[in-house]
């Protein structure tokens, strides 16, 4: 063993997680910002490496050209509850399921109230101590990180 061996920090189970956790943010920064998925991405942050690979995608079809809609709502007064990360929004745990509260709903802090798909992981997304008071994205609409998912007034 040598001196810089024997000197080198040991890295333990909590600091692997600290830094998958940082390549997770850095990779699904990194693809919101690609015009297209790419076919592999590869991070490395010392001994840890993570890759993934997707299918080859399919060129764009074109699209008819869509009619103009009114802006969107602003937003209810009072707090925000914002997306986690880039991915799909999801107000229920699942296909077929209850969504995970509606408009009106009291919720306590830290009660899970949807999810965030990103490369196949499901981020919950949580809430602050409150009543829920708008529903600002529809079930399976892409969302970008700290998009605006639901208004409520904090008690």
């Amino acid at each position: 063993m040598t001196a810089v061996q024997e000197n080198a920090p040991t890295f333990g189970h909590e600091d692997y997680l600290r830094v998958l956790e940082a390549i997770q943010t850095g990779a699904l920064q990194l693809l919101a910002g690609f015009p297209q998925q790419p076919s592999a991405l590869r991070f490395q942050v010392g001994e840890v490496t993570v890759e993934a690979e997707w299918a080859a995608v399919q060129a764009p079809v074109a699209v008819a050209a869509v009619e103009a809609v009114a802006a969107p709502e602003a937003p209810a007064p009072g707090a925000i509850v914002r997306a986690p990360s880039v991915g799909v929004f999801y107000r229920c745990p699942e296909p077929g399921a209850d969504p995970f509260v509606e408009v009106g709903d009291r919720v306590s802090a830290g009660q899970q109230v949807g999810i965030v798909e990103a490369m196949k992981l499901m981020i919950p997304v949580t809430a602050q101590a409150g009543v829920i008071t708008g529903i600002l994205k529809e079930d399976g609409e892409p969302v970008q990180f700290d998009d605006p998912l639901f208004s409520y007034s904090a008690e």
